[in-house]
């Protein structure tokens, strides 16, 4: 089965945009592009903010996210294609089928290099073919392929058979077995092994029987003061490389190691939890030591328009696992699949991080999900028969490689529960089992302790997504940048936690890296200055105005959650992060959330029950969104 499908052009008076939209329609096999509005162009940018509003209006609260209804919407930004260092990455936005509301993940890559090249600024997939597709779009031309034959292969095998059929230089994203069988921590797979991992974008491609996405494109983006544009590149560029974190390439620096470089200190500043959040030494801490990761490298990789090219290509070199070659996790990886499973086998990680990128799965919320597992083993809780004969113990990472099988498989009884998620899993297991579930809104927590950083803490908190680091990365508490502040303290902590959360709302408009906005490569005044000289729109060059955005893009978010259900009490942390912090030199320490959270909410403008205000609203020109709020 092949159908083609042309689909028209449409042009804008402004740099850095395509003009149209391509919307997807699987189940009548059809395709069609839409101009691109100036309204929307204005008030959310691209990215995220086109990802939100498409998604507030026509995904209802009556979807379930595993329905044809549900919409999955993958969007770039403006400086897609331009050379901004640092915004190479594109997003996808959906209704989660694991957390039930508004879900945004984000991918790397030249995947949304080439969507852009094809003359798109978003597409939007609804529906749900009769049978396995994949996409093939080529410029104006959209092609629905049989993806039977594909069905059941993991996400690289894929990706590498599409190659074959379609072109060498196509670029491309994928589903693994996980995504096929719809596990709820299932992840969307480009073809140089990035993921846009959280939420189970996967499962919902899956639900749709969408197999993959090739696209090659040939256009050019317009830069309407390319000169401008030079110059600031340059200035940017001289910035990155005066970053002592991120430019020397010794190991204890970004391009030396990437997020690895910060490993081993994020433990002994009192992060990076082991033993799902439990327990605190962790006797083979040392192997996350840079200079022993050191050993494993053997290549490096990057995204577009990228010089940092922090993705670094590891080998492992011991035991059962050697000459395993794969891109090596990110920190919260080397985390989950690791220190939290009670162990640092650098060779199991490599190998685990290998399997969770084939099948399809979100790396964080594997690991979370299979600790939970072995504490509940551990306590009783979970039978051996219940296990299906298992036996769960920390640092086995056998153990943990049959759990990533039975997960992205759903083999068995437990597999089958542990692919629903945490939060799922917990409800069907019962007996108390949620007390082990470690996670904000469904979604699994990242390798942060709030109680040693209360903003960081509080971002996790009220995050628009759940219990996503992504979303906000309090720079000020993390680096000391722009400016220190004691980590340990609540003074103020409202006011930096809505900074970092509407800059990386307004930056993901873009749609820049969050290493580049933790490091201020990045920030609304730089966006502004590239903004104006890429888009030639005058209100764009204002940084206030992007300010703005971020805020307005943040408020629907949370509008969406607040329409599907989600209520002030879920603005949470597990139980466990409220007990007193167990170790030197914080011990005793508390995560005051009520005094924060009366204080971010005064912040926001939103009412004592975390609802963005009538005049809120209106001022951020969100006035539509008010009957379904204040009924």
């Amino acid at each position: 089965m092949k159908k083609q499908v042309k689909v028209e052009n449409f042009s804008l008076p402004y740099g850095g945009y395509m003009g149209r939209s391509l919307r997807i329609d699987l189940s009548n096999l059809k395709a069609i592009s839409q101009p691109l509005e100036e309204n929307l162009i204005l008030k959310f940018i691209g990215g995220r903010g086109f990802g939100i509003k498409t998604l507030y209006e026509e995904v209802s609260s009556s979807v379930d996210p595993l329905s044809p209804e549900n919409r999955l919407i993958i969007a770039v930004g403006p400086l897609m294609g331009t050379g901004a260092q640092g915004a190479g990455r594109w997003v996808a936005v959906f209704k989660s089928p694991l957390t039930g509301i508004y879900m945004r993940s984000t991918g790397g890559g030249f995947f949304g290099y080439e969507l852009k090249r094809a003359g798109y600024d978003f597409l939007i997939i609804e529906g749900k073919s009769e049978k396995p597709v994949y996409l093939w779009i080529k410029d104006d031309t959209v092609e629905f392929r049989d993806a039977q034959s594909l069905w059941g292969m993991n996400a690289d095998a894929a990706a590498n058979f599409i190659k074959e059929e379609t072109n060498k230089e196509a670029r491309m994203i994928t589903i693994g077995p996980a995504g096929e069988r719809l596990v709820r921590i299932s992840a969307i797979v480009t073809d140089d092994s990035r993921t846009a991992a959280r939420g189970g974008g996967g499962a919902v491609m899956g639900s749709k029987n969408l197999k993959g996405i090739a696209v090659l494109g040939t256009k050019r983006v317009e830069i309407k003061n390319r000169e401008a544009f030079k110059e600031i590149e340059k200035e940017r560029l001289e910035a990155l490389k005066r970053d002592h974190h991120l430019w020397p390439t010794t190991p204890n620096a970004f391009r030396g190691l990437g997020t690895n470089s910060s490993t081993y200190t994020w433990y002994i500043v009192g992060h990076l939890p082991p033993y799902n959040f439990n327990q605190w030494e962790l006797s083979s801490i040392e192997n996350f030591r840079p200079e022993n990761l050191l050993r494993y490298r053997v290549g490096h990789k990057g995204c577009f328009g990228c010089a940092l090219k922090c993705g670094k290509i590891y080998k492992s070199l011991y035991g059962p696992y050697a000459g395993t070659t794969w891109e090596f996790p990110e920190l919260e990886t080397e985390w989950s699949l690791g220190a939290n499973l009670g162990h640092c086998n650098v060779d199991a990680i490599i190998y685990a991080n290998m399997l969770c990128d084939i099948y399809g799965l979100d790396t964080i919320s594997t690991g979370v999900t299979i600790a939970f597992a072995i504490e509940l083993f551990q306590n009783g809780i979970l039978s051996r028969s219940e296990a299906d004969g298992l036996e769960l113990k920390w640092g086995d990472p056998d153990v943990m490689i049959e759990l990533i099988r039975r997960i992205a498989l759903r083999i068995g009884n437990l597999g089958n529960i542990l692919a629903e998620g945490t939060r799922r899993a917990a409800q069907l297991i019962g007996r108390g089992a949620e007390n082990y579930a470690m996670q904000i809104k469904g979604l699994e927590m990242p390798a942060y302790d709030p109680r040693v950083m209360k903003g960081q803490g509080l971002g996790l908190a009220t995050s628009t997504i759940g219990a996503s680091h992504a979303l906000v990365w309090n720079k000020f508490e993390i680096l000391g940048e722009p400016k220190a502040v004691d980590p340990i303290s609540i003074e103020g902590k409202a006011e930096l936690t809505k900074y970092c959360q509407d800059e990386m709302a307004v930056c993901e408009t873009g749609v820049f890296c969050k290493i580049f906005v933790n490091h201020d490569i990045a920030n609304p005044t730089w966006y502004a200055k590239l903004l104006s000289a890429v888009t030639g729109i005058e209100a764009f060059g204002d940084p206030s105005y992007l300010w703005k955005v971020g805020e307005r893009i943040w408020n629907l978010e949370r509008c969406y959650s607040i329409r599907e259900g989600i209520k002030g009490e879920e603005d949470a942390v597990p139980s466990r992060l409220r007990k007193p912090y167990p170790r030197e030199p914080h011990k005793g320490q508390l995560f005051e959330l009520e005094m924060l959270l009366e204080d971010y909410y005064r912040v926001r403008g939103w009412d004592k029950n975390g609802v963005p205000t009538k005049e809120k609203l209106e001022s951020l020109d969100l006035d539509y969104v008010i009957p379904d709020l204040y009924k």
